[in-house]
């Protein structure tokens, strides 16, 4: 009676571990399809940059891929330290994938931040420099018209003498 209830322990132990790999398969999946779509990361619409930085930065909502990488990666490891799959290999090959994707996805995003609050202190900055390079050639203008007019004043002494 013993190898009966072993022979049925094994069948569920392999039942198990099918349900665990179609489990972490089905967290995969719904993670890739939370990704951004290549199209909307590529394509932009605005009327300047910041409107495209902003576009930009929606478009890399990973929205809940990370939960579902996360999930994927619990079940995983449950049956990787069960020894219930038989190959692993590739289950851990398209966790990693998965997980480098998420990172560069939100290296990107961070980037995009970055951007999105340096570019509108940078165009303040560049139209102070502007207002100033303005005012400067103003100045010098009103010096020029102003020695302009002390010498002709001097050329119209030097005729009435």
């Amino acid at each position: 009676m013993s190898s009966q209830s072993t022979l049925a322990d094994d069948d569920l132990f392999g039942e198990a571990a099918e349900e665990m790999r179609a489990e972490v398969e089905e967290h995969l999946d719904a993670a890739r399809e939370e990704l951004p779509d290549a199209d909307a990361v590529w394509s932009a619409e605005a009327d300047n940059i910041l409107g495209v930085l902003n576009g930009l930065r929606s478009s890399l909502d990973v929205g809940d891929a990370e939960d579902n990488l996360r999930q994927a990666k619990k079940t995983f490891i449950i049956g990787q330290r069960a020894e219930a799959f038989d190959d692993a290999d590739d289950l851990e090959e398209e966790i990693a994938s998965v997980e480098e994707l998420l990172e560069t996805l939100g290296d990107a995003g961070d980037l995009v931040g970055e951007l999105t609050s340096t570019m509108p202190q940078l165009r303040s900055q560049l139209q102070d420099a502007e207002d100033a390079t303005d005012a400067t050639g103003s100045e010098a203008d009103t010096d020029e018209e102003s020695d302009a007019d002390a010498d002709d004043t001097a050329d119209e002494a030097e005729a009435d003498d």
